[in-house]
């Protein structure tokens, strides 16, 4: 979700061969789960895109988990918490409660609706058969705004891979960007969703361990829970929620939240589970990886205080305490287990940009120039085959793009998250839950929420109302446009409105 960018410049972890083992184990294990879902599920598109609708809620709910979290909730969060003290775990608040609403306004339903739109296995394909349109301008533009937005998203996470082998194991930047870019290409190329799903479990697995551990340890090690009494006399607004922050503040980070409902590579997860009856099972193992994972964070930020305070030791920047605080309290192969939960974040969301980025082009793009769909038979091959080469294009592209990390590309993709939850976010709700929705209240509501986002990002130096996170407007203008224009324009027909009905008959039942 978040980006890493160059946070890890100056981080210096000690080394042994313990660690590059356990690094070594990781990668083996990553490549052994594309290899097997390589060999189980990749013969067709649907198979290839969205694992053939037959995966667990387990693995749904984790790999949902892993590819929204990204570097960000092991390093981004613990630095924030570290720096300003509880005021700035509002986000996670608002991240727990938007993943919740997610799961309850928006999973089931379109688990059902994707299906009965002829099997739509991308967000621009659903948005193009629910509303009917023949012009295929609702699919070219949102398609557009994934394969733009996930391309930079992606790169940016490249740059975190290849930062992170320089600054812990002192490898070439550009070496340690290449190696941690081949592993997700080699198992997402052959593997498809299936094994980006499986990684995504494991990864998920890996990452909640790693922010229990590390805060416990750090418990036991210090002054167990007197620690905080501690950390709150180094600094009395360390431990106040509201200090630190404004209204303004709190507002933006719980708006987070908003974000989850157009994200396509979290969304994407509730259209692959086998059924939609298995999505309260789903929510309840998500939600509470989700909570565990964003409180260990918060604590090991809380608790990085005292320890630093307490051991001497120097800590650059804010969010390397993580890194730091692993380091130190553990032996060199479970020191190394930590460095691959800060790769399996990385690395999750990369996988699942880069799947996403691949359907678009293949289906959204490739597809609708060749005139085919997925119900045509005698073509799988060649649709999976393209499928393969887009993930090889998007990661070359974006490899290319991150050969020379740039300041202002990183800036911009930091706000993807909102990008795409103005852009998305409103139409995903509004298609599951109002008939009346048009094809030209989509893209007026697409558009709308796009450029407000980009215009909030670039007036937000001025101050004011700009300091509000750019998501609030986004979302707010995306949905009004949508309603409008859709209310002004021909209303949909009765045969349009038919597989409505039906998937709320079928979600009753």
């Amino acid at each position: 979700m978040f980006i890493l960018g160059n946070t890890f410049k100056n981080v210096k972890v000690e080394t042994s061969w313990e660690t590059y083992v356990m690094i070594a184990v990781y990668f083996a294990i990553l490549l052994a789960i594309g290899f097997y879902a390589y060999k189980r599920s990749t013969s067709t598109l649907d198979e290839y895109m969205l694992g053939g609708r037959d995966l667990g809620p387990l693995v749904t709910a984790l790999s949902a988990g892993a590819s929204d979290m990204s570097g960000w909730m092991i390093m981004g969060l613990p630095g924030s918490v570290y720096s300003t003290g509880l005021s700035a775990t509002w986000i996670a608040i608002g991240l727990t409660i938007g993943a919740w609403l997610n799961y309850i306004l928006v999973a089931s339903r379109l688990r059902i609706y994707t299906e009965l739109t002829d099997n739509a296995i991308t967000l621009p394909d659903y948005f193009e058969k629910r509303l009917s349109d023949n012009t295929r301008i609702v699919k070219i533009i949102s398609g557009l705004v994934i394969v733009v937005f996930f391309t930079l998203y992606t790169h940016s996470g490249m740059v975190a891979g290849g930062v992170l082998f320089n600054s812990a194991f002192g490898m070439n930047y550009h070496l340690g960007l290449v190696l941690a870019a081949s592993i997700v290409i080699l198992y997402t190329l052959f593997g498809g969703y299936l094994a980006v799903s499986l990684t995504d479990f494991f990864q998920g697995v890996i990452m909640i361990l790693a922010l229990v551990l590390v805060p416990i340890v750090a418990l036991l090690k210090l002054n167990g829970l007197d620690t905080f009494s501690e950390v709150g006399q180094l600094k009395p607004t360390n431990l106040d929620w509201f200090k630190g922050t404004t209204t303004v503040g709190i507002v933006s980070l719980l708006a987070w939240g908003l974000g989850y409902f157009g994200q396509p590579h979290i969304i994407v997860r509730f259209m692959s589970i086998k059924s939609h009856k298995l999505m309260p099972k789903a929510r309840r193992i998500g939600i509470s990886w989700m909570a565990i994972s964003l409180m260990g964070a918060c604590v090991t930020g809380l608790i990085g205080i005292a320890f630093v305070a307490q051991s001497n030791v120097k800590v650059d920047n804010p969010e390397t305490i993580f890194i730091v605080m692993s380091q130190i309290l553990f032996h060199p192969l479970i020191a190394g287990f930590f460095l691959a939960a800060i790769l399996a974040a990385i690395m999750s969301t990369i996988s699942s940009q880069l799947l996403v980025t691949s359907s678009a082009l293949t289906q959204d793009f490739y597809m609708l120039l060749r005139g085919k769909t997925l119900q045509d038979k005698g073509h799988e091959k060649e649709f999976v085959l393209v499928g393969r080469l887009s993930v090889l294009i998007v990661s070359l592209v974006a490899m290319y793009i991150a050969w020379n990390p740039n300041d202002t590309i990183l800036n911009l993709v930091g706000n993807a998250w909102a990008g795409f939850g103005a852009a998305f976010g409103p139409l995903v709700l509004l298609s599951l839950y109002w008939k009346r929705l048009t094809k030209y209240g989509a893209i007026a509501g697409i558009i709308c929420g796009s450029v407000v986002v980009i215009f909030w990002i670039l007036m937000k130096n001025h101050g004011g109302i700009f300091e509000f996170y750019e998501i609030i407007p986004g979302f707010i203008s995306s949905i009004v446009a949508t309603i409008v224009v859709s209310l002004f324009t021909k209303a949909p027909i009765g045969k349009d409105l038919a597989k409505f009905d039906e998937m709320k008959n079928i979600l009753k039942n």
